[in-house]
């Protein structure tokens, strides 16, 4: 397989995966292990590809991006959390929550995945995968929770706080690590919180631009430059991520509202943990 075909597969792997709670990191760093890549080197390009559908999602959200933007000249601090500035207080906080919990978790993952075989890497993987199956299989039955008098404590659209903020961010920084979906941690930790699943949802992909952009620019300062493939492969990779990110989105989150992803996480999970333990076992 040529390294251009290779850049243009990734892509479309990352801008469908990225939109559904399995983890595109993990998926595309399972693929590139497959493929016989290191798990340094393929950690850092499945993290890289994270722009292209970054960029995606900003054309996806440019609406709720400007109104978010719209609201910052209304800004102080003793109201950041009252109506009207509450998500934008809300998104700045998490972004800061996340950044902080991202670059020691990069720094961890580094030493860590410099360590590990390709089986054990992909059982790590896994590991995660069913972890976060786990949260999420919880985040749906706590949506569906009645508070003992059989009427439900139905979720509702609710203003944002800064707890949740740091809760929500802090999570989101531990979405570097490959098995742990990001938009599924986000979205289920919301959803625990009592928010409605289409202020969750939105929440969630909002709160994904910065991160992704700083998870991407991250890994290319590191590697000072497009990591473990050439320029042009790179820019392929991340134009396909974009433009199949950018159409499949709607489609996806439609799937995604529908569709108990939980049990294809746990069952991805299981067969890449019993797949790496047979490889470490060979």
């Amino acid at each position: 397989m040529t390294e251009s075909l290779l850049a243009f597969l990734l892509g479309v792997l990352q801008g469908v995966f990225e939109w559904l709670p399995i983890s595109s990191e993990g998926n595309v760093a399972m693929a590139l292990t497959a493929l016989g890549r290191n798990p340094e080197s393929s950690v850092q390009l499945a993290l890289f590809l994270h722009l292209g559908t970054a960029m995606a999602a900003t054309v996806y959200y440019r609406r709720s991006i400007v109104e978010v933007l719209e609201t910052m000249p209304e800004w102080r601090p003793r109201t950041a959390f009252e109506r009207g500035t509450a998500e934008t207080s809300f998104l700045a906080i998490a972004t800061i929550a996340s950044g902080v919990v991202g670059v020691i978790g990069y720094a961890l993952l580094e030493e860590a995945v410099s360590t590990l075989s390709g089986g054990a890497f992909v059982a790590l993987i896994g590991f995660l995968l069913i972890v976060t199956g786990v949260l999420q299989r919880t985040a749906g039955d706590g949506e569906s929770d009645d508070d003992g008098d059989g009427a439900g404590a139905a979720a509702t659209s609710r203003r944002p706080t800064a707890f949740d903020a740091v809760l929500v961010g802090a999570l989101q920084g531990l979405a570097v690590l490959p098995g742990v979906s990001r938009s599924g941690t986000t979205t289920s930790a919301l959803l625990l919180r009592r928010y409605e699943g289409e202020q969750a949802f939105r929440l969630s992909f909002l709160l994904s631009i910065p991160a992704a952009l700083g998870a991407g620019l991250l890994v290319a300062l590191d590697a000072g430059g497009v990591p473990n493939v050439s320029p042009a492969s790179g820019a392929i990779a991340l134009a396909t991520a974009a433009v199949v990110g950018y159409a499949t989105i709607d489609l996806l989150m439609r799937v995604v509202r529908r569709v108990a992803f939980w049990g294809v996480c746990v069952g991805l999970g299981a067969l890449a943990v019993v797949g790496g333990a047979l490889v470490v076992a060979v």
